[in-house]
């Protein structure tokens, strides 16, 4: 794939992310706002590190053109590992704040 078709891919999946998750109503309170803002941060971190991982392999393992640095295949991997798991704990961390908090809580 074409590098204009990776960025085109992030954009898409930055501008949905910012759609569906930064609509507050205008009654909420600032704490409230606060809360899904920063939601909606950690959601986009762990797209942007996820594009990032992805990105990494697709290129640094399978390219074919001699332009490529050359890194060794497990030094590829370690990194794009290390890339997905941020991403996987900015997207829990993230749904857990645009999560409602509870009013009342049962013991």
């Amino acid at each position: 794939m074409d590098l204009t078709n990776w960025v085109i891919i992030l954009a898409v999946a930055l501008i949905s992310l910012t759609f569906f998750c930064s609509r507050a109503p205008a009654n909420w309170s600032i704490e409230n706002r606060a809360r899904r803002f920063t939601g909606t941060r950690l959601l986009a971190q762990a797209v942007l590190s996820c594009w990032t991982a992805l990105f990494i392999v697709v290129h640094g393992l399978f390219a074919l053109d001699s332009r490529s640095l050359h890194l060794s295949p497990s030094a590829i991997l370690a990194g794009a590992l290390l890339l997905i798991a941020a991403s996987c704990y900015w997207s829990i961390r993230g749904r857990q704040l645009l999560k409602p908090r509870r009013l009342f809580s049962a013991p």
